[in-house]
């Protein structure tokens, strides 16, 4: 991410649903991927509310680590449960092979941060997580307390609830207590993302700072060049594969039923072979395990 910084862009992270889907994002060039909150809960059959466990994450991302290759940033939700269990949630996704994780200061159950009705968690009492979320990091990593290893997002969804102003100063609260980036949820045009920005940077210059580049939410779509532009080190795109492919099944689903064959759909499909080419399998030649 210092390289890309430096030249003004950001690096475009695909949200990885399985390691298959983490194979494809490392396939097409892209240098990291991202396991998404809500990716993964839908993907389980239930809503973006808090309901799946740690070892449930754990296991997608050690699947989307070993399946791509690539560095993984993953969603911690609230830290599932409070500053005990943020570090053991930092020590099990290092092992489970994550390169970052980001938390936020919703209260639990948590919302979709692109829903209305919000709850927020006391400054102080976010501070206490990030602060917990950053030792755990150096020791886990066995850094000696250098920052970088694993990286501690922070992520505050306060725009919507109390206030771009309360954003930027639970931000700035969260960069002092260790948080090496910043995730600011729900901001609404380009306007807000560069004051965020600029908020942030003139104070903390080497923090990093996310943006969340979904679907159908509050934020407009903005070209991920805007974004490096901005000083935005990291565009994540969490949900987007995902949406593609339910799509396609969806659509697939109504094909097959209504004719009864998949005839009509064939071309749309991956074939055998591109299958067999992503995962690197010859029929016939042993397959290596990726190292």
């Amino acid at each position: 991410m210092d390289a890309a910084r430096a030249k003004g862009l950001a690096v475009a992270t695909p949200g990885a649903f399985n390691a298959l889907c983490a194979r494809a994002v490392a396939r097409h060039g892209f240098e990291a991927c991202y396991v998404s909150g809500a990716a993964t809960s839908v993907s389980a059959g239930v809503p973006d509310v808090g309901l799946l466990t740690m070892e449930h994450f754990c296991r997608v991302i050690r699947e989307v680590a070993d399946g791509g290759g690539l560095p993984v940033l993953a969603d911690a939700d609230t830290g599932f449960g409070e500053a005990e269990m943020v570090r053991r949630t930092v020590i099990e996704y290092t092992r489970a092979g994550g390169a970052g994780l980001h938390l936020e200061d919703q209260k639990f159950p948590k919302r979709c941060g692109h829903l209305d009705g919000k709850e927020l968690v006391p400054t102080d009492h976010m501070v206490e997580k990030v602060q917990w979320a950053r030792k755990a990091s150096d020791e886990a990593t066995g850094s000696g307390g250098s920052r970088g290893d694993f990286v501690i997002c922070a992520r505050t969804d306060a725009k919507g609830v109390e206030g771009f102003d309360a954003a930027v100063a639970r931000a700035k609260a969260y960069v002092a207590a260790g948080a090496d980036m910043i995730f600011p949820e729900g901001l609404t045009n380009e306007d807000e993302f560069k004051k965020f920005a600029d908020a942030i940077l003139s104070v903390s210059k080497g923090t990093y700072l996310l943006a969340n580049m979904t679907e159908f939410g509050k934020t407009p779509l903005i070209p991920l060049a805007k974004f490096g532009a901005m000083g935005y080190a990291c565009v994540i795109y969490p949900v987007s594969l995902l949406r593609v492919a339910m799509g396609a099944v969806d659509r697939a689903l109504a094909q097959l039923k209504a004719d009864g064959s998949v005839e009509g759909f064939l071309g749309q499909m991956q074939t055998r072979q591109q299958l067999y080419d992503l995962v690197e399998y010859k029929p016939g030649v042993p397959w290596e395990f990726r190292a």
